[in-house]
């Protein structure tokens, strides 16, 4: 005979609540965009395939997230599901809101010619979805966010959210750094890149820590590491911000207007002027990290 477990076996609340409802959003309108896409939009070359990824991924793991919130299956994982769900909120937020982005400015165009006027549509429908996919996930970060004075899981207070930010203009750094960027020719723009590594080690590992709910397992309070690390990493991109620039685009080290001669796609400027500005949002991101740990609770 089969034993009641004193509870519902299908948790309908993952599907009706608020917080449902955008997830099931997000399912429809990923996999309407990357449908879209597969099916007469076409994409090609890097720039397409990252696109096509970002929506196959998040919805891959959105459908996941549904189904074990469903059947309850969520608490026989290993892991803080709450951590989980608001780091990947997070996550695909940034994804898509890129993907969103980098879609239509590479493959969208409002002449038929050459890829002619159904591929046309199909392509500016994609891109419209793409941009509906993303707000679903800016609405669960919303929705699922610490509110003031509340306890709750790490990875939904800002400055949880803010670590996934973090780490993600991280990779567009390390992505311009690999763009030719020149950053080997001085040992300052080396110390860059150390700090840029060390910063983005560091905050995955702190990511990975509440995401897999091992952080009671450390020798050490987690809480009050986590704020040390992050002014550390505040004084790191301090000098970050004041080396790259000066050995960049100084005259006596680099060169303070763009060369002329610079081919497009393939000019380290250009990916010297990219590190600049994204060491400065990372800069700005730690900042306001540290700032809002004083105020936290989880």
């Amino acid at each position: 005979m089969m034993e009641s477990t004193g509870g519902p076996y299908l948790n309908t609340a993952a599907v009706t609540s608020p917080v449902g409802i955008a997830r099931l959003l997000q399912v429809t309108f990923g996999c309407t965009t990357f449908s879209l896409v597969a099916h007469q939009g076409g994409f090609s070359a890097v720039y397409g395939t990252f696109c096509m990824f970002v929506w196959t991924f998040c919805f891959a793991i959105t459908v996941f997230i549904i189904t074990c919130e469903f059947t309850h299956l969520h608490s026989c994982l290993s892991i803080s599901w709450g951590n989980f769900t608001a780091a990947f909120a997070m996550l695909a937020t940034l994804m898509t809101v890129t993907a969103a982005v980098i879609y239509p400015l590479y493959f969208v165009q409002l002449g038929c010619y050459p890829i002619g006027c159904e591929v046309r549509d199909f392509r500016i429908a994609a891109s419209v979805f793409a941009g509906l996919l993303f707000f679903a996930y800016a609405a669960e970060v919303f929705l699922t966010r610490a509110k003031p004075g509340q306890v709750t899981s790490y990875m939904a207070t800002i400055s949880g959210l803010l670590k996934i930010v973090q780490a993600f203009v991280a990779c567009i750094i390390f992505g311009a750094l690999v763009n030719d960027s020149q950053y080997s020719k001085y040992v300052a723009t080396q110390w860059c890149v150390a700090v840029y590594s060390f910063c983005f080690v560091v905050t995955v590992v702190v990511v990975a820590f509440s995401v897999t709910g091992k952080t009671a397992l450390l020798w050490f309070p987690f809480e009050r590491s986590v704020v040390v690390y992050t002014f550390g990493a505040v004084l790191l991109y301090v000098s970050a911000a004041v080396i790259w620039p000066v050995f960049c685009f100084d005259s006596k080290y680099g060169s303070p207007r763009r060369p002329g001669l610079c081919a497009k796609g393939k000019c380290p400027w250009d990916s010297q002027l990219v590190i600049a500005i994204f060491t400065y949002v990372n800069l700005l991101l730690y900042v306001v990290d540290l700032a809002y740990s004083q105020r936290i609770r989880f």
